[in-house]
């Protein structure tokens, strides 16, 4: 185990606040949910983090939706550093998809099968997904594939998360899914970790929808969110940067 995962995961047994660990979580957190759509600022979210209430005087209203993913937001993020020494598996991502979505109205829905995939048919951007009779074969592959890679690098997750996305195995919720995993992988094979910021959405989609033919457009978006991390890093103890590959 790295310096940095070492590092997050005392600080989040020590429960202590104002550090990277606690950075992490607001930053993760507000920018995965507000490339969904979620309406919380980034000052909400890390409200709620701190204090585990909501108390937002003279401010808009927010969907409670809102305010559950982000509170389900941080304790995935508790299960990802806490299972970081266990391989990437289809159970896991399915952990992952029922810790985001428990409690949300979209969980009452009977077809919208938390923690499990989809039932549904669905599209991302106007384009078509895995349909739902396939999913699992085509999951099943994808981690084999991933699994079989003598070298993990930022070009091996950037594949990844676009073979993912473009299978779309889960009713929705994919895409907090999918960045949780990337940051996960980072730092399971001393890749420097990112955060996708609100900033780099267009950039990020772009990247995505362009894969197939331009993938360095892709791989380009998460390099430059690695700087910002690094940055971090920097700030907080720049011992932890010993071990981490960069780009």
């Amino acid at each position: 185990m790295n310096k940095l995962t070492s590092f997050l995961i005392d600080e989040q047994q020590a429960h202590r606040k104002g550090g990277l660990y606690h950075k992490t979580q607001v930053q993760l957190a507000y920018n995965s949910n507000r490339i969904e759509g979620s309406k919380l600022t980034e000052e909400q979210t890390r409200y709620i983090f701190e204090t585990r209430t909501i108390g937002f005087k003279d401010q808009e209203a927010v969907p409670v939706d809102d305010i559950i993913e982000t509170t389900n937001h941080f304790i995935a993020f508790d299960d990802l550093l806490r299972t970081i020494e266990e391989p990437l598996t289809e159970e896991l991502i399915k952990t992952f998809h029922r810790r985001l979505n428990t409690g949300t109205s979209d969980a009452q829905l009977p077809y919208f099968n938390v923690g499990d995939y989809k039932k549904l048919a669905n599209e991302v951007g106007g384009r078509e997904t895995c349909k739902p009779a396939e999913v699992a074969n085509e999951m099943r592959k994808l981690n084999s594939w991933y699994q079989n890679q003598k070298e993990v690098n930022i070009n091996t997750l950037a594949e990844y998360h676009w073979r993912f996305e473009s299978i779309h195995p889960f009713q929705d919720g994919n895409g907090r899914v999918g960045r949780l995993i990337l940051f996960r992988e980072c730092l399971r094979n001393n890749i420097m970790p990112f955060v996708i910021d609100n900033e780099r959405k267009m950039y990020y989609y772009r990247g995505l929808s362009e894969f197939k033919q331009t993938p360095g457009f892709l791989v380009g978006t998460m390099q430059s969110a690695q700087d910002v991390y690094e940055a971090w890093i920097k700030y907080f103890n720049e011992d932890l940067l010993e071990g981490l590959k960069i780009g």
